[in-house]
């Protein structure tokens, strides 16, 4: 792959990230709970700091998504450290997705009853299916590639 390949994708992750945190900082502020509350009060509220701490899980997986970006670009596909990052990668997203389906069950349970959840509910569905994916797709590639990683140390004993 060339090296301008992973430079773009590295910066799309940087990009994921940022965006990401400009939501969770700027999200609080225009939610509905927030038009009666001091700037302290918004960012104490227990679920945003709840949100705040499943977030970790989402920002540790883009680090490992960059440095696996990084092994790429260096030609060190076949390595050892590719599979650790893609296995962390795999645990933050099962992780990420217990933490929103645990979100979206204290929702249900524990919301307002003039309020209408189902818009939180739904986002919380397709964001675990998401995370569920993820999870899966790096599964599978963390295992063809410790497959490859196997077979190369084979080959490299062998010569």
């Amino acid at each position: 792959m060339k090296r301008s390949s992973t430079i773009f994708l590295q910066a799309v992750v940087v990009l994921i990230g940022i965006i990401a945190l400009v939501i969770m900082i700027r999200l609080p502020l225009t939610e509905g709970r927030a038009k009666n509350l001091d700037l302290v009060g918004i960012y104490a509220d227990p679920f945003i700091l709840y949100g705040y701490a499943a977030s970790v899980a989402f920002f540790v997986a883009l680090y490992k998504a960059f440095r696996l970006l990084g092994y790429i670009g260096q030609n060190k596909v076949f390595s050892a450290s590719s599979v650790n990052a893609l296995k962390s990668i795999k645990y933050c997203a099962i992780v990420l997705s217990i933490l929103i389906v645990l979100a979206g069950v204290y929702i249900r349970i524990f919301h307002s009853k003039e309020d209408d959840p189902a818009g939180f509910l739904a986002i919380c569905i397709l964001t675990t299916f998401v995370s569920i994916v993820v999870a899966t797709a790096a599964a599978i590639f963390e295992k063809i590639l410790q497959n490859a990683v196997n077979i190369k140390s084979e080959n490299d004993l062998t010569i």
